[in-house]
């Protein structure tokens, strides 16, 4: 890597105090950060996108694990120049857009293959990443760091209490696998939680037919009031919920946390048929 000067003195000269409302938690240690770059696979002749990079932790792992076109979305104007610097260091590999990455979207940033690497700001993680599943086919894969609770939350299988509508979406149309945790002494500042990377690899088609607006439904439905069985939590979706359920082949005394993703898809299809007639 490239001489540049330790992260810690980076923040203290350029005074980029970690702020609680942009959701910023620095990692320093570049073993961590060089791991979540390898992680994310090789990177060479891709454009790699990273949002939130604060004074560039993860930038310098993402160019020194051979990033040629790195694109980093940073909305807090006190780290521009920090990031500038190792743009210095990495001549014509770094550009810096500064701006909110909730409304730019990933198609727009370079040609493909694209890839998300990012320690996600905790404030928006999962409306950027809601965004970027309406997107997928602009993306080859995404590799993001979120609170362990949420992580959990997207790779979770039926049965258990992390699963629910956002496991369901996000499997739906992504393989999604846990890689590692961090503990959160390694931030500055410690969250109150530890982190996960979760990795991200979009499917070629979903994994069952169904339309997103009415499986995203459907979901909400069932597990706005988890604890009861399907033939009362589904009654807010109007009509017999009871004739529903017996259309998609899904016993009415069951609970949404029991049903796999490909038998919700299987009452999104009869959801919109009924609609339909």
């Amino acid at each position: 890597m490239p001489a540049l000067p330790p992260l810690r003195d980076v923040v203290a000269r350029h005074g980029i105090a970690a702020r609680k409302g942009l959701g910023q938690h620095f990692l320093f240690d570049l073993n961590l950060t060089g791991r979540i770059a390898r992680t994310a696979g090789p990177l060479a002749g891709k454009t790699v996108i990273e949002v939130g990079p604060g004074p560039g932790g993860l930038t310098r792992a993402l160019l020194d694990a051979g990033a040629g076109r790195l694109v980093v979305i940073e909305r807090d104007s006190r780290c521009i120049d920090a990031l500038r610097e190792i743009a210095e260091v990495y001549p014509d590999r770094l550009e810096i857009l500064e701006g909110d990455a909730l409304e730019i979207r990933a198609a727009s940033l370079g040609p493909p293959p694209r890839v998300i690497v990012s320690n996600l700001p905790y404030n928006i993680s999962t409306v950027l990443l809601r965004n970027w599943l309406d997107e997928l086919d602009a993306i080859e894969s995404m590799t993001l760091m979120f609170q362990r609770e949420v992580a959990q939350r997207l790779a979770a299988a039926p049965g258990g209490k992390d699963y629910g509508r956002l496991s369901v979406l996000t499997q739906w149309l992504c393989e999604v696998s846990l890689a590692f945790s961090l503990p959160a002494a390694a931030f500055t500042p410690p969250p109150k939680i530890d982190s996960s990377v979760v990795r991200f690899t979009p499917r070629a088609a979903p994994l069952a037919p169904a339309r997103k607006d009415i499986l995203e439904k459907t979901t909400a439905a069932a597990f706005g009031q988890r604890r009861k069985m399907l033939r009362a939590s589904l009654r807010s979706l109007g009509g017999d919920a009871e004739a529903l359920l017996k259309d998609a082949g899904i016993d009415p005394t069951r609970r949404a946390e029991t049903l796999s993703v490909a038998e919700f898809c299987a009452l999104a299809r009869a959801v919109e048929k009924r609609e339909a007639a």
